[in-house]
């Protein structure tokens, strides 16, 4: 090595590993808290989608989670099983598979939510408040800018923080209607 040359870099100084790890910790925390109330930390994303808007397709409620439409259906499948969320074709359109919550399932949010709440508090606790929004900043700008750059396989469509994402189910539903937070206590509580 040169002398005065920067050394190598660590691993750990890696943003990507930095945030793969802050990921790991988040998830290990919060499955944690769920397995207690007997919730698997794989229905949480899917619960989180529904709370936020219900009667979404099967293939919207994997697009939304981000995972494949097989994952999407044996999740869905054990949470109607389970009495969280029931599955339902309209009249119209039998092709669809539509998935509504259930009382139950609705009533999850209320114990739930405080969870991934607890979690995002325990995470940034010691932080200044001025340097969490620093980070949120930064790593929305991240998710930006990735996705710009980054291809989606045939077929999977991309869905920006802006595009609409209204369905005859639900009119004028869109992402710019949710109301974007600001708390870094909702870190988990959002996709």
């Amino acid at each position: 090595m040169n002398k005065g040359a920067p050394p190598p870099p660590n691993k750990s100084d890696r943003l990507a590993h930095l945030t793969k790890e802050a990921w790991r910790a988040f998830t290990r925390a919060l499955q944690a808290r769920l397995a207690e109330h007997d919730v698997p930390f794989g229905h949480w994303t899917f619960l989180r989608i529904l709370w936020e808007r219900d009667g979404l397709t099967q293939r919207e409620l994997s697009d939304e989670a981000g995972v494949m439409e097989p994952s999407t259906f044996a999740a869905i499948r054990a949470m109607e099983a389970l009495g969280y969320v029931r599955r339902e074709q309209l009249p119209e359109n039998r092709k669809n598979v539509y998935v509504y919550l259930t009382p139950k399932g609705r009533a999850l949010r209320d114990r739930l939510v405080p969870l991934a709440i607890e979690v995002n508090d325990l995470a940034v606790r010691g932080v200044r408040a001025s340097d969490v929004e620093v980070a949120r900043a930064t790593l929305l700008a991240v998710v930006e800018n990735l996705k710009r750059v980054s291809p989606l396989p045939p077929g999977r469509a991309r869905r920006g923080v802006s595009q609409k994402r209204g369905s005859p189910r639900t009119p004028g539903t869109s992402s710019a209607t949710r109301v974007r937070h600001t708390d870094s206590r909702k870190l988990l509580t959002r996709r």
